[in-house]
């Protein structure tokens, strides 16, 4: 008699809680507990917010929609006012570009990622990254090491993208927008965030696929979340890259980094990771700044 086959197994879709110690600074060494759920299209793999979490506890406030005053300045930079836009001709010479436009956020619950929009420190990131906020500032953490505190400015769960702006004033060097819409499938692109509370890591790869539609769960706390038109890559996305850059070979901006799908147990890369175009979160910063 032929052997009883068992049913396929279908991996369950969770978002991640990275355990850290009590340190704004993650440990890339703790491991990961799954809970997100999230469904992209067909695909029967896990998608998973990018973002590490310390405590479950951190879903008992802070996860509502912000809308607190905004700066009474501001200047989102378009691709055409970027310098050196189109004259870089090395990856190492965009992370070189990129990096001091990124930024970590450590939200006393949770490390995520955020770029920097304007001069005035106007930075850009993921709603769930925010969410996690015990109270209305976050800390940002900047290429050189050095740290400023941010408020909240506003959040948009339905996109899952959100503002937030240094309080200490200054000025800063903002990431140039691309036109999204001239992205396509093959082209070169780096990652660059906090993956594991890893400041400054920057990771290669291709633009898998164009508008990808990515159906997150906000565990019960904010309802469901429809990313429309996201940028499928390869270039390596795990736990902490949330609202983080991807970026295209001239140093700009195509796509905040929101989610990575996993197979099985596994939490962290398999090559699959989705963005929010720019085009995306360029409307959505402006209306928040506005």
């Amino acid at each position: 008699m032929p052997s009883a086959q068992m049913p396929p197994h279908v991996p369950h879709m969770h978002r991640p809680l990275q355990w850290q110690p009590p340190s704004p600074m993650p440990s890339p060494a703790q491991p990961a507990a799954l809970s997100k759920r999230r469904r992209v299209g067909r695909v029967a793999a896990a998608i998973v917010a990018a973002v590490g979490l310390s405590a479950v506890s951190a879903f008992g406030g802070g996860y509502a929609a912000l809308e607190l005053r905004p700066p009474t300045s501001h200047s989102v930079v378009s691709a055409q006012n970027s310098a050196g836009s189109g004259s870089t001709t090395t990856l190492s010479n965009v992370a070189a570009q990129v990096l001091p436009s990124v930024v970590s956020i450590s939200t006393g619950s949770a490390v995520g990622s955020g770029v920097i929009i304007t001069t005035d420190g106007a930075i850009l990131t993921n709603n769930h990254v925010v969410a996690t906020a015990r109270g209305t500032t976050v800390q940002v953490t900047f290429s050189d090491g050095k740290s400023a505190m941010a408020s909240i400015v506003g959040t948009d769960p339905s996109t899952d993208l959100a503002v937030v702006k240094i309080r200490a004033g200054g000025t800063y060097t903002p990431l140039a927008f691309a036109d999204s819409s001239t992205v396509h499938v093959g082209d070169t692109v780096l990652a660059v965030g906090s993956p594991l509370g890893l400041d400054g890591s920057v990771t290669s790869g291709i633009v898998s696929a164009l508008n990808r539609t990515i159906d997150e769960g906000q565990d019960g706390r904010t309802g469901a979340t429809k990313i429309t038109g996201a940028i499928q890559t390869d270039a390596a996305i795990n736990p902490g890259n949330s609202g983080g850059a991807l970026v295209n070979t001239s140093g700009q901006l195509i796509g905040i980094n929101t989610a990575i799908a996993t197979s099985g147990d596994t939490a962290g890369n398999i090559g699959v990771g989705f963005a929010i175009s720019s085009n995306t979160a360029k409307a959505v910063a402006e209306h928040l700044l506005a």
